[in-house]
């Protein structure tokens, strides 16, 4: 009897250690109208979950049938330990390939674009935003652990080889790194110092992709985060402030026509937490916290890109933006002009994705996971 008893104990072992438990995802139908003609399929909704909790989701909009999925990643990935990760912090496709960058899971996860299923990983240590170029994906990485430190080490961006998924270079630049942009055979990195605080940062790293060194540093202002290159080669690059004496402002570089090189040429009086970039105009949204209120100011609005004017202080027009209560990312769809916007709410449960039409007015929203942050969109 006992060796029967044995025997099935080792059966169940075996079993349990072997099956793939596989956690559904969640659909919802989006009201709203599917555009199969449309070269682009849908897009993927990154969310970061709370640090520490190990709970950063995917989740994917299909425009051609209009159904949401929620948390795709853990159903395609079953054999995954611990599935996403923790904190979700970047991701974009590039070719057939999707990159996710996990920030305090220090890794980059690769994933087949049409169908998240995992091809690997790319070890890198607190990594942050993800850019491309030439066959390359290039991140940006804290380097140190996860804390505040006035001798917090500086920065890096790697480069990572999109066919062998491995590191083939590293280029040190300022402290803590954030977003970067790639124009004209050369990257701008922008620097927050954000763990030396209140020593912030106040430069953008410029690197010669010909070499993979750095060549300058601009100073630009404090606590830098957001870079976006808009399509007449300047770049849009906030500063975040400390929360005290110095406010959150949008900056704007240019190429000089006298040295050929990136300089400040403008910058606009105005909070900027993310902004994204559509035809002549820059969509823009302040999340701003003030240490001596203990509250956030929230703002909207746009500017026009070809006189560097604020032509509107809100986008969203029909009032439903009192609804949003921490906006937390952006992206507008590229063909129709819609924009979407993510609501944090408390940073610990379920968040919301917003569209609006092109004239500002609410489609239709839906429930995300936690912290939803960064969309990508996914091409036919």
């Amino acid at each position: 009897m006992r060796k029967y008893i044995y025997l099935i104990l080792l059966v169940c072992l075996v079993a349990c250690r072997t099956d793939e438990v596989i956690v559904p995802s969640e659909e919802e139908q989006i009201p709203d109208k599917p555009d199969v003609n449309s070269a682009i399929r849908g897009f993927y909704l990154l969310n970061e979950g709370n640090m520490g909790s190990n709970k950063s989701t995917l989740d994917y909009y299909d425009f051609t049938t209009g159904t949401y999925s929620r948390n795709i990643y853990a159903e395609r990935n079953p054999g995954v330990i611990k599935e996403l990760g923790d904190v979700g912090n970047d991701i974009g496709i590039y070719g057939s390939k999707m990159y996710v960058v996990v920030n305090c899971s220090h890794k980059v996860e690769v994933l087949e674009a049409t169908s998240g299923v995992r091809i690997g990983q790319v070890d890198i240590p607190n990594c942050r935003y993800v850019r491309f170029y030439n066959g390359k994906a290039y991140v940006s990485s804290y380097i140190g652990p996860v804390a505040i430190d006035p001798k917090s080490p500086l920065g890096a961006v790697f480069e990572v080889d999109t066919t062998s998924l491995t590191i083939t270079n590293r280029v040190d630049v300022g402290y803590q790194p954030e977003e970067m942009e790639i124009i004209d055979g050369y990257m701008y990195v922008a620097n927050s110092g954000g763990y030396r605080a209140p020593d912030y940062d106040n430069t953008v790293s410029v690197v010669d992709m010909s070499t993979f060194t750095q060549v300058k540093q601009i100073p630009v202002g404090i606590n830098l985060h957001r870079l976006k290159v808009d399509k007449y080669d300047r770049i849009w690059v906030n500063s975040r402030g400390n929360a005290k004496t110095i406010h959150s402002r949008l900056h704007v570089m240019e190429r000089s026509h006298l040295t050929g090189e990136m300089e400040v040429i403008d910058t606009l009086d105005i909070a900027c937490s993310n902004m994204a970039i559509h035809g002549d105009s820059l969509y823009y949204y302040a999340t701003e916290w003030s240490n001596i209120t203990s509250k956030n100011e929230i703002t909207y609005g746009i500017v026009d890109l070809r006189t560097k004017q604020v032509v509107s202080t809100q986008f969203i027009t029909d009032g439903t933006d009192a609804k949003i209560k921490i906006p937390y990312g952006i992206a507008i769809h590229p063909e129709t002009g819609d924009i979407f916007i993510t609501d944090a709410k408390n940073y610990v449960s379920s968040g919301t994705l917003y569209c609006f039409d092109r004239d500002g007015r609410m489609k239709w929203s839906v429930r995300t996971g936690d912290i939803p942050a960064h969309i990508t969109f996914l091409y036919k």
